[in-house]
């Protein structure tokens, strides 16, 4: 048996023979779960550490072929047909056998930790390892961390699936894979942990930074043993001379986030371009990598393929004397290149060539204020480094990451200030111009909207009628301070709802409320109503608003409970929402948007020919509006599906009791027969736009 851990405890579950036999005997587990849990994390780093060194190895190999091709055939005719040979082979590969393999590969794993308990496929891995070997090996410009994060996430998953651990520990074996990604690629353990909690999980926590750690320390250990104990980049010392020097760093904190936010719209754009294209993945993957190839022409060196590392080593080592001119071209033609290579679909990350980016952006910042101020910026080399870092920061909003890692890659602490003011000024900044990452924006696109490591939207579908508390306590608002302290005793509530002498809702005290007052030396006697929230003050929610409304409600005051009231009367107290409730209302919507979509592939499964999606915007005279799913669902054709309707920019999840509104998009799966009958059903008073 293997152990399955919860926040409840450890549960017994199937497993393999030998595992039970040894971890239990006849008076109970033999072994603590920590054991289990830190080295089942300890096997996910020694296996990511494997497969970052095989997929390095594997690299060099193609990197050598395509060298030879190159000299068989001619530099630009051997270049441009290994890339294009790679481009067809990848589409090949990531269309057959996995398609999460396509692109940078980092949000796929945070949407397999937010809405599939950290389930992924094995085959992702395999998919993942040749696809990206292939295009970074023939110069695709792209990173090796993403493939190797992608990896390193894929086999924790297995291993949790394997184990039949619960979907909160699964999740945790992804993040730990992740960090093993990072810290075998980067030789940087420190900044592949938090990576893991800043970026996969959303979530800093002691427990799961424990295992991550373990995890990454394991990885660096096998990468070091294969691949050597160095650091990524050789840097000469770079002490800040002059105080004078951080305004030039802020001045380069403000340009990282301006360029990392042109490259996340670039390349996005590239990618709705691309695969707007009505031809196979193949065709794509193939163009995007000759189009790479050409843009790598365009300057001598042919500096813009692969990730780039060597030229970043020159820029950091003093040892780059390039014109402005020229940096800027190679900025603008490696962004371009990128978004060749992964916008048209083929595999690898976006961490390097961010910080390539970043490095000649710092490069051209040092080298301008050391010809306009010599005596205080004396190493131009050292803006290289810190532009890695807020790039990189501005792009993928983890300022920690990017302080960590760049400080790891090249082992210089000096430089530690600069780093932390400018990639806290890129991630404001950029925030700011554009809210999503490199890395959310490809889900928001897919309709899934993360906060805090969770699907938002997920939450849009979930009224608050369903999830909310009805077991509240309460207490009258003239009961003293020494009756409010009796009552947090026996119900060990930190808030309370406080009440009039007619039972309406009156406002809210909470523990802090009485500590104020005791700290005050208020008397005992003091009525309730005096230092608690006044109901002018309250902040509510109502019965048929979604939760993602209430949770909205909540995050922007920090609020722990929400009194649920009457539209038509505000003082009547219907319930309470707790943060219990949202966990409560996220697995609601994560289980209805699993059976949608199990709805929606069986009846592709059985209807290929035949079957489309259909989108009808409700007008405000349609009969629907105003309407349940439930009251109309008689009137709409018997295989009709409702897959989602999207309001106010939101994407709700319909169920029995969503109430349609006009302009409300409704998207539904039916057969192609029964068009006029849906329209029919939803529009019974005038006609709606069908899209």
């Amino acid at each position: 048996m293997a152990i399955l851990a919860n926040d409840s405890g450890a549960k017994i579950a199937r497993g393999p023979r030998w595992l039970r036999s040894l971890l239990r005997d006849e008076y109970g587990w033999k072994t603590p779960e920590e054991l289990i849990l830190f080295s089942t994390a300890t096997l996910v780093g020694l296996g990511t550490g494997l497969g970052a060194v095989a997929f390095i190895w594997l690299l060099g190999q193609i990197g050598d072929l395509t060298q030879w091709m190159q000299a068989v055939l001619g530099g630009v005719v051997g270049l441009l047909l290994a890339m294009g040979m790679a481009g067809l082979i990848v589409g090949f590969v990531i269309d057959r056998w996995a398609r999460e393999a396509k692109g940078h590969g980092v949000p796929e794993v945070m949407e397999a930790v937010a809405l599939r308990g950290g389930l992924i496929r094995p085959r992702v891995a395999v998919a993942k390892v040749l696809a990206s070997s292939i295009t970074i090996g023939t110069g695709g410009s792209a990173g090796r961390e993403g493939p190797i994060v992608q990896v390193g996430a894929a086999l924790g998953s297995t291993i949790g699936q394997y184990f039949h651990f619960s979907g909160d520990r699964i999740r945790t074996l992804v993040a730990c894979g992740a960090a093993a990604g990072i810290a075998a690629t980067f030789n940087a353990p420190i900044a592949g942990a938090i990576f893991a909690q800043e970026v996969i999980l959303n979530n800093f926590t002691t427990r799961y930074f424990g295992m991550v750690v373990i995890s990454g320390v394991a990885a660096s250990i096998v990468s070091r043993t294969f691949l050597g104990d160095k650091p990524a980049f050789l840097v000469p010392a770079y002490p800040m001379e002059h105080l004078a020097e951080l305004g030039v760093y802020v001045v380069l904190g403000l340009l990282a986030a301006l360029v990392a936010v042109l490259f996340i719209r670039v390349l996005y754009k590239f990618e709705e371009f691309f695969d707007s294209r009505p031809v196979p993945l193949y065709v794509r993957t193939t163009i995007g990598m000759v189009l790479t190839g050409l843009v790598a022409l365009i300057l001598p060196g042919r500096e813009v393929l692969g990730p780039g590392l060597h030229l970043i080593g020159e820029a950091i080592a003093g040892d780059f004397n390039l014109g402005l001119g020229l940096m800027a071209s190679l900025l603008l033609l490696k962004m371009l290149a990128t978004s060749f290579t992964l916008g048209a679909g083929n595999s690898g990350g976006v961490f390097a060539p961010s910080l390539f980016m970043g490095a000649i952006l710092g490069g051209m910042v040092g080298q301008m204020a050391h010809s306009l101020w010599p005596g205080v910026v004396t190493n131009p080399g050292a803006y290289a480094i810190v532009g890695m870092a807020a790039v990189f920061a501005g792009a993928a909003r983890a300022p920690i990451t990017a302080v960590l890692i760049v400080f790891e890659m090249s082992g210089d602490y000096k430089l530690i200030l600069p780093l932390m003011l400018a990639t806290v000024i890129s991630t404001f900044l950029a925030e700011s111009l554009f809210r999503e990452s490199i890395y959310t924006l490809k889900l928001r696109l897919k309709g899934v909207h993360l906060q805090g490591g969770r699907d938002v939207d997920i939450l849009q579908g979930v009224s608050v009628a369903e999830v909310m508390g009805g077991g509240m306590n309460t207490i009258h608002d003239t009961a003293s301070l020494t009756e409010l302290s009796d009552v947090f005793s026996q119900t060990r509530s930190h808030g309370l709802l406080a009440l009039d002498r007619s039972g309406k809702l009156s406002g809210i005290v909470t523990v802090t409320d009485l500590d104020r007052a005791v700290s005050e030396k208020l008397p005992r006697s003091t009525p309730v109503a005096q230092i608690g929230t006044p109901f002018e003050r309250l902040v509510f929610a109502h019965q048929d608003e979604s939760m993602g409304e209430a949770l909205a409600r909540m995050s922007v005051r920090g609020f722990g409970r929400l009194p649920v009231v009457s539209r038509e009367n505000p003082h009547q107290l219907l319930g309470v929402i707790r943060r219990e409730d949202i966990i409560k209302a996220y697995n609601v919507g994560l289980a209805r948007r699993a059976e949608l979509q199990h709805r929606t592939q069986r009846a592709q499964l059985r209807n290929l020919d035949g079957t489309e999606f259909v989108e009808v915007i409700l007008g405000e005279a349609d009969g629907a509006v105003g309407q349940t799913v439930q009251e109309i669902s008689s009137a709409l054709p018997q295989d009709a599906i409702l897959v989602s309707v999207r309001r106010h920019g939101q994407v709700l999840i319909p169920h029995g009791t969503t109430r349609f509104e006009p302009g409300d998009l409704i998207t539904a799966f039916i057969h192609t027969k029964d068009t006029d009958a849906l329209r029919s059903g939803l529009c019974k008073t005038t006609q709606a736009t069908l899209l």
